[in-house]
């Protein structure tokens, strides 16, 4: 190889991973100085009427003030229609030149010096327009507008606008295709592994010289490891790649190589193209579950929606990690994207830091579902949704996501859709009026004739596997099945190779006999520990999808509240009690919890003495004498309970009828200790609570005290604490934040499902305690952030920005 070639190709290695958005020419962000008017007259702008200048990416449904008027389905939030407008000029010197949107919610038109560029209506998916017929060589003026008119069109809060990152392309007429580079790991064992790397290539006719393309593999030091290079002409351009004493990707060590790609005109470099890569094997046994690497383990994961409280649906990259990383801790080794493709930065993550992940395409096929508006399951529902569009553009939105994704070794299996065979929303089926017809979850009668037939879905779903497997047959395409008694009676199954089922536990045992061949796992669970014990004692059951690993926005109960707060991590991402008792199953960590309630007061009926809850807060302040339950939730084989320092609940074994530990105790104030202990007595964890006296001060902690560079994240948890420095769990104080210097405010998250007030302010009730604040980094310098609160001990935290 030339010096120069090997020079190009060393330094495009280091440059930061934005070629991996659409595998061709150069890409910068096109995020700033963006105008944005809502409201549905492309000549606000003109008129300079409701027009405001702002930075991408944006969700202006998070911006409007919560209300009942709003569909419950979309968090009581509401939606609309907007138009953004950008106005640039182009300084290179490139040929071609491509806007890119990673997601626009949702029904956007895009046109360039008016002149229409295309149409998408499908929110999450990413897109891309060629703007160089168009493009003038002075001013341009980019439009989008962006239709959420139909407000209740999800299940869940959705979000409104450009609310995920924006691209301008520049290349050569000679280039890789959108997407055009793709790899296969094959026979991979400890001397040696192949990596089949596809390039295609589009513009050959331009050409004035002899192509070709160059591959390389290079560790994670940097060191190449192997490379290939071959001619290139129209079209895909295949060679292989062979590492020796390969190291490979998994959930504890997640180590990633780095395939670099170039297309050359002679001896000069034209275009090139990057991505990660993971080697792993994946084997799907209908009678033993999942391998990864040859090793059987159990997909212990969790459903996410794409929203993160306070933010809505523009979640930045360090919000994303930090959630991942507290998902991790408690044992989470799997996220499935619910329901639909998510942003990028989501999938990098999950490359980097070790988890499998379930890619879904959607949540609706040809005809609509039933959208809440005044509560989950109550009143009346709507009709709106995707379905309108279904057919002209589903295989096309199928195809995309798995060309966006396909290099992501995180990425284990296609979804083609959730809960599309939900009996009678809409397709119903005559098996509906049989004995053992009924379903998990809300049912809406028996057998309707005038619904669509069933029998549909097992034909769009042979049609839907067709096309990822037309793009990707290293991974098996799977569906989350809700009505699996009626999908039984259809070629839906069969037309997929592994099936989800959506609370269906009670058939994992008769459909494993009934169709012995079917991989089945949880797709979609409930968080109880007979959930986990049919996935942990059922060899043939390889995991589940915990609904959800998060409280999100939407699918909201009745006013007031903000969504569904069924995660094991609240909006601002705090560990919830549930997911300490989550941590006690799946951690391989020591684990131990305590929470506490009155007896009389807690459970499935009032006073039931056999109830112990896995939602039991950690607080210890009640009247003196009162009879407490003390829940213990821990990995360790027995344990005990201390209480200012002496035993007052006795050494017990760990109950595997239902996970939990328990002491009934009188009250007394002071600290109470619970000790995780091994089978032979030695102390494997602790957790101890202790009783708070009233709010004295505001505490607040920074995850980073130094970051580089702008537009990151900094997360700041506040605390009320009394004057022992004692967090006081009752507390509800209004806190205010302000910040000056090299930051901004983006949020206060409370984490209180059912306070509907202002989120857009700087101004925020503490919940159990505590609160988050998001710092965004505008430039270098130092950020002070201050906060207050009537008759409490101010705090103010300083972080740099170099």
């Amino acid at each position: 190889m030339k010096r120069g070639l090997l020079a190009s190709i060393v330094a495009f290695s280091m440059s930061l991973c934005s070629y991996a958005q659409v595998s061709f020419g150069t890409a910068e962000k096109f995020n700033d100085d963006w105008q944005f008017s809502l409201g549905d007259d492309s000549l606000a702008f003109s008129k300079k009427k409701n027009v405001r200048k702002l930075t991408l990416p944006h969700d202006w449904s998070v911006e409007g003030q919560l209300s009942p008027t709003f569909a419950s389905c979309q968090g009581f939030l509401p939606a609309g229609i907007g138009w953004y407008r950008k106005v640039f000029k182009v300084t290179d010197k490139e040929d071609m030149h491509f806007i890119y949107f990673e997601g626009v919610y949702c029904r956007s038109t895009v046109y360039l010096n008016g002149k229409k560029l295309g149409h998408r209506p499908n929110g999450f998916a990413s897109f891309m327009y060629d703007m160089t017929p168009y493009l003038s060589a002075g001013e341009n003026e980019l439009l989008v507008r962006v239709d959420h008119s139909q407000q209740a069109d999800s299940r869940w809060y959705t979000g409104s606008g450009i609310y995920r990152d924006v691209w301008i392309i520049s290349s050569g007429k000679i280039h890789f295709s959108q997407w055009g580079l793709g790899w296969q790991a094959r026979k991979i064992n400890k001397s040696s592994a192949t990596v089949d790397v596809e390039m295609n290539v589009e513009g050959t006719m331009y050409a004035k010289g002899k192509l070709k393309v160059v591959a390389e593999l290079q560790d994670a030091q940097g060191k190449v490891v192997a490379k290939a290079s071959k001619s290139a002409g129209e079209g895909k351009v295949p060679v292989s790649l062979k590492v020796s004493n390969p190291r490979l990707w998994d959930i504890d060590s997640p180590y990633l190589y780095r395939l670099n790609t170039v297309l050359m005109q002679d001896d000069k470099v034209i275009d090139k193209a990057s991505c990660n890569v993971g080697l792993r094997t994946l084997k799907f046994d209908a009678n033993t579950g999942f391998y990864l690497n040859g090793k059987n383990m159990k997909v212990k994961g969790v459903c996410l929606h794409h929203d993160a409280g306070v933010l809505g649906a523009v979640v930045p990259k360090d919000v994303w990690r930090r959630r991942l990383e507290n998902l991790k801790e408690m044992g989470a080794n799997a996220i499935r994207m619910s329901h639909n493709p998510q942003a990028p930065d989501l999938y990098d993550l999950c490359d980097e830091l070790g988890f499998l992940v379930m890619d879904e395409a959607s949540d609706e096929w040809e005809f609509p579902k039933r959208k809440w508006v005044e509560g989950w399951n109550a009143g009346t529902p709507a009709f709106f949704g995707t379905f309108d569009f279904f057919e002209e553009w589903i295989d096309r939105d199928v195809a995309d996501m798995v060309r966006r994704d396909r290099n992501h070794p995180c990425v284990f299996m296609w979804s083609i859709g959730n809960e599309v065979d939900y009996p009678n929303d809409p397709y119903s089926h005559p098996v509906l009026d049989g004995n053992n017809a009924a379903i998990n979850q809300p049912m809406f009668g028996g057998y309707k004739k005038d619904a669509p037939n069933a029998e549909r879905i097992g034909k769009i779903a042979k049609r839907l596997s067709a096309v990822v497997r037309s793009i990707d047959t290293s991974r098996p395409v799977t569906g989350a099945l809700a009505g699996v008694v009626m999908s039984n009676q259809t070629e839906y199954p069969e037309a997929i190779d592994v099936v989800g089922y959506n609370y269906t536990e009670n058939r994992y045992d008769e459909d494993h006999k009934l169709y012995p061949k079917r991989v089945i796992y949880g797709s979609e669970t409930g968080v109880g520990f007979g959930n986990w014990k049919d996935v942990r004692d059922k060899k043939h059951i390889f995991g589940q999808f915990i609904w959800t690993g998060t409280d999100y926005l939407g699918e909201s109960g009745r006013w007031p509240s903000r969504g569904l707060n069924t995660g094991l991590l609240d909006f601002g991402s705090f560990k919830k009690p549930r997911g300490w008792f989550r941590a006690s199953l799946w951690s391989e960590k020591p684990v131990t919890y305590i929470g506490t309630y009155p007896i009389m007061q807690r459970g499935r009926r009032q006073g039931a003495r056999d109830y112990v809850s896995t939602d039991a807060l950690d607080t210890w302040n009640y009247d003196d004498g009162m009879n407490i339950r003390v829940v213990c939730y821990t990995n360790s084989a027995k344990a005990h309970l201390l209480l200012n320092g002496k035993e007052v609940g006795k050494i017990k074994d760990y109950d595997d009828s239902n996970g939990v530990i328990y002491w009934d105790i009188p009250y007394q104030a002071g600290k109470l200790v619970c000790e995780g202990l091994s089978k032979d007595g030695k102390v494997e964890s602790s957790y101890a609570i202790t009783t708070s006296l009233r709010p004295y001060k505001i505490v607040a902690v920074a995850d980073k005290s130094t970051v580089k560079g702008a537009d990151r994240v900094v997360h700041i948890t506040v605390q009320v604490k009394d004057e022992n420095d004692v967090l006081v769990k009752l507390a509800d104080n209004n806190i205010i934040c302000t910040v000056t210097g090299a930051g901004q405010l983006l949020g206060l998250e409370g984490s209180n499902n059912a306070d509907m007030g202002n989120y857009r302010d700087n101004m925020q009730r503490v919940h159990n305690g505590q609160l988050l604040a998001y710092i965004k980094t505008t430039k270098k310098g130092d950020i002070k952030v201050k906060f207050q609160s009537p008759l409490l001990q101010e705090t103010e935290v300083t972080v740099k920005v170099d």
